[in-house]
């Protein structure tokens, strides 16, 4: 008798990638890590990976501490190797999502690194729809309504495919405990909003489906949004205005935008973008612009420079763009 449907979804999603090497499985506890550490703990000894898990402490709740212990310990009892557990600092820019997020990411980042391991994301289909309307909303662009790719550098998010249920099912046939984050239930959060009302009125009114028609949507994109930045990166020398001018727009801003974050130009908004692109498109003499993190670009004998930079130790041409935002 084989293992339950929802076992098996998830166990399937994840040994296609398994063959990339070593693997760490970022857990909070909650049902979806938890069924994407236990299908990883089952596959990955039979793909001779090594694989491990991660858990972070965001300090944000009483106990939070012993929480991170505990995850941890059934973990460990899940058979990962090595089990970490990391305790983060959050801080206020961005609000309390992203300033959680930012943290969290930078822990993993920092612990893939020490490791040489890839970081393994449980982000479901659910994820992805909440994602597309977010940046939908935000008016964010194709790059945000693209979503969350399934590979990026060292992240990877093999349960993409998958609806939340299916993980929770999987954790119920397994009898694993799921952790509840009462965060993920608080309307104080915008996302908890997205998913407690604005998706389920969705579903109401257009007949459902409506987390795998965004999720459709978003890797349509994806594709489109691939294709661009290929482009953009082959075009040779983006600070000569005269040849970046005659791109067409949707190339041009993405060659600007490739430029700036090559050279370590960091958090580029829209706003930034359009006024840079102003100083190839629409040059009438004027001044510099300025960027986050000290940085700024001027428009000088027909090419753009920037200025009060530098090139942060390790930053390689054609390195990857800025990750699209993460729940």
């Amino acid at each position: 008798m084989g293992p339950d449907p929802a076992v098996a979804a998830v166990r399937a999603a994840v040994r296609p990638g398994l063959g990339a090497g070593p693997v760490l499985v970022a857990c909070s506890g909650g049902a979806d890590s938890l069924a994407l550490a236990a299908a990883v703990a089952f596959e990955a000894p039979r793909a001779g990976v090594p694989a491990g898990a991660v858990t972070v402490d965001h300090g944000l709740q009483a106990g939070s501490a012993d929480r991170a212990a505990a995850t941890a310990g059934l973990l460990r009892a899940l058979g990962l190797d090595p089990v970490l557990v990391r305790r983060v600092e959050v801080g206020t820019a961005g609000g309390p999502e992203a300033a959680a997020r930012d943290a969290r990411y930078a822990a993993l980042d920092e612990v893939a690194a020490a490791h040489g391991a890839r970081i393994a994301l449980a982000h479901t289909r659910d994820d992805q729809a909440e994602t597309v309307l977010l940046g939908l909303g935000r008016g964010s662009g194709p790059r945000s309504l693209a979503g969350m790719a399934p590979v990026r550098g060292h992240l990877w998010r093999p349960l993409l495919d998958l609806p939340r249920t299916t993980t929770r099912a999987a954790c119920a046939a397994q009898d694993l405990p799921v952790w509840d984050d009462p965060h993920n239930t608080d309307p104080a959060y915008t996302r908890v909003r997205v998913r407690t009302e604005v998706l389920p009125l969705l579903a109401d009114v257009l007949g459902g489906g409506v987390d795998a028609a965004l999720a459709r949507t978003a890797a349509m994109l994806r594709e489109d949004t691939e294709a661009l930045d290929a482009l953009a990166a082959a075009v040779p020398d983006p600070a000569d205005c005269a040849a970046t001018a005659e791109l067409p727009a949707a190339l041009r801003r993405r060659v600007l935008r490739r430029w700036l974050l090559d050279h370590g130009v960091p958090d580029l908004a829209a706003v930034h973008l359009q006024a840079v692109d102003a100083l190839v498109v629409r040059w009438r003499g004027q001044g510099r612009v300025d960027l986050p993190g000290g940085a700024g670009v001027v428009r000088a004998s027909g090419r753009l420079a920037l200025q009060g930079h530098r090139t942060p130790p390790g930053a390689l041409p054609g390195a990857p763009l800025s990750e699209e935002p993460h729940p």
